[in-house]
């Protein structure tokens, strides 16, 4: 499956950004997918993830309550809408998905490339 993720931007402390990934591919829904971000200089840490119905998710605690994932199966797409967005949520975003995977330690499988979310304070 290849992803491609958009929706990136300059924001302000407070906004609110969606970001979205489309999944090319007629296997979309039996894929669990999540996001990841990554600041240069660190480790590409994860944000949220949802199950292939959408029925599930889970999300880091620095996230939970100001994101949300979510999933469209008839557009392929999967969807983090990030509200108070703060400086610290500034990193570039990584849309994945992962054939078999619980979504607590989620391992994906493919990765899509990166957009880049930046909070000014």
């Amino acid at each position: 499956v290849q992803l491609q993720a958009s929706g990136g931007g300059l924001v302000q402390a407070g906004d609110s950004l969606r970001l979205s990934c489309a999944a090319s591919g007629r296997t979309f829904s039996s894929y669990a997918m999540g996001w990841f971000r990554q600041i240069p200089g660190k480790e590409r840490e994860f944000v949220a993830a949802i199950n292939w119905s959408g029925g599930s998710t889970y999300y880091a605690n620095s996230v939970k309550g100001r994101f949300t994932i979510s999933r469209d199966n008839a557009k392929n797409t999967v969807y983090l809408q990030m509200s108070s967005l703060k400086p610290e949520d500034t990193a570039v975003y990584y849309c994945a998905a992962a054939r078999n995977s619980g979504l607590v330690n989620f391992k994906p499988d493919y990765w899509g490339q990166g957009t880049l979310v930046t909070v000014s304070s």
